[in-house]
């Protein structure tokens, strides 16, 4: 079931409701267009002539709003990525009406039938964009990355740049990017594993718009442009936490892991699973091994996920070193600033440290105020990503009432078990008992209601031990 038939528009009505109900912000009040426009005209003086170094970008196909180019090069065995971010800041000033508006918004919003942008276009998909139709200011970073994998930013300039090429990440090809993308991918997945790191990328729910009309609701595993794409940012996103910390200043995204009482649980749900972990290997060396392609382990890496405590923004504070558990390092975000109102102010503390320049106190005071400010914002933005696959799971399956359908239990939750259908991508959640993880059941569908966005399915036959 490759796209939702929807003749009667549920998912576009639906779309609609989730919209109202979450407060999205439909398009921007007059003064904030007002100003952007203005704001777009402005011709940058303070950055350096970068535009004979080959930058290109890579991102989904259809995205315009570009963060980040880059360019590699060799410097004896260590390489340097040479990471070109927008350049926010120049366009966007303390206490003015595109500003303030970003500080209402915390993050762009995405839904399947369009997004609720952090800034205006004619910013964000227009004038600090990193097109390749004209040149652009950007802050550029110089990160060495060495043998081992291991980051230091060795420096930061406002730059004019002119990215050569658009890269899509299902189209693009070993040629077109910079010599040593590969490689430098290489050295951090390394020095990730020597680390320790724990990050866990099992393949998501998705919504899709296709390009008729239609919507397509699957489980999308990460391609591995995107995964090489993303060692990038986390090599630019970790050279600058440790460039901040250093300086005693900075905003860090931190999160603990799960603790020992989840991870025992964790063992139980990878032995349901049928799968074998070994009592003499850590949770973190274990899910390095997983394969999302794996239908018993992606259930496994889904279970991690949610047994992990999420990830949360901190101000630099005396005396503690800010960690993120999943990263098995200190960390921040830098790397996405037309997306997260947080990285515009990171990039502006790091540019400063990088150049001997003391931190504007308007960076320092909105360090304080973030961390509230994004919990709020990624917050709605997961409430919102819940409705949409929801709103899709029911309109995909409100004509098969009364049929019956395979299912593996993957989780506990309140009251009942959590589980995955075997033929199509749908998780649901059932109130039984005496189940186990790992177990296999049949489930007839008693309703699926777009306008409410619930599906609910009964066992269709009694569970053993029920």
């Amino acid at each position: 079931m490759k796209s939702l038939t929807d003749p009667p528009q549920a998912l576009s009505t639906g779309l609609s409701k989730i919209r109202t109900e979450f407060h999205v912000p439909d398009g921007f009040p007059p003064d904030v267009m007002a100003a952007a426009e203005a704001a777009a005209r402005r011709m940058p003086d303070q950055h350096a002539d970068r535009t004979a170094m080959p930058f290109v970008t890579l991102d989904p196909a259809r995205s315009t709003d570009l963060d980040q180019a880059f360019s590699i090069e060799a410097s004896g065995s260590d390489l340097l990525l040479h990471y070109a971010i927008a350049d926010v800041a120049w366009f966007v000033e303390d206490g003015e009406a595109v500003d303030l508006e970003a500080w209402t918004r915390g993050e762009t919003l995405y839904l399947p039938d369009g997004k609720a942008g952090l800034y205006p276009p004619v910013l964000a998909e227009a004038a600090a964009s990193l097109l390749p139709d004209g040149p652009r200011p950007a802050v550029v970073f110089t990160v060495r990355v060495a043998q081992d994998g291991a980051v230091k930013l060795d420096g930061a300039e406002r730059a004019i740049i002119q990215s050569r090429a658009k890269l899509a990440y299902d189209s693009v090809q070993t040629s077109d990017v910079p010599a040593g993308f590969a490689e430098l991918a290489r050295r951090m997945a390394a020095n990730e594993e020597r680390r320790g790191a724990s990050r866990v990328d099992p393949p998501e729910q998705e919504v899709e718009r296709l390009a008729d009309g239609t919507f397509r609701l699957s489980f999308r595993p990460l391609l591995q442009s995107e995964q090489d794409n993303a060692a990038l940012s986390l090599a630019a996103n970790m050279a600058i936490a440790d460039a901040m910390l250093a300086h005693r200043t900075g905003l860090f995204r931190v999160m603990s892991g799960p603790d020992a009482s989840k991870v025992q649980r964790l063992r139980n749900a990878a032995q349901a699973l049928g799968l074998s972990w070994p009592a003499s290997t850590s949770l973190r060396d274990y899910q390095r091994t997983l394969d999302p392609a794996d239908p018993q382990q992606a259930a496994l890496m889904l279970v991690i996920r949610r047994a992990g405590n999420g990830a949360s923004y901190q101000p630099y504070q005396e005396g503690v070193v800010p960690w993120h558990e999943a990263m098995a390092a200190t960390y921040a975000h830098a790397t996405a600033p037309l997306r997260r109102l947080a990285d515009r102010y990171v990039v502006r503390c790091t540019l400063a440290i990088a150049n001997g320049q003391p931190v504007p106190q308007a960076v320092t005071d909105a360090f304080a105020r973030l961390p509230k400010v994004m919990g709020r914002a990624d917050a709605r933005a997961s409430q919102i990503s819940h409705a949409a696959v929801d709103l899709a799971e029911a309109v995909m399956l409100r004509e098969h009432a009364g049929e019956t359908f395979k299912a593996v239990v993957t989780d506990f939750v309140d009251h009942g078990v959590r589980v995955q259908l075997a033929d199509m991508p749908v998780v649901a959640t059932i109130k039984v008992s005496g189940l186990r993880q790992g177990d296999d059941l049949s489930l007839k569908l008693v309703s699926a209601d777009p306008d409410q966005r619930s599906v609910v399915f009964e066992p269709a036959a009694a569970p053993a031990g029920f």
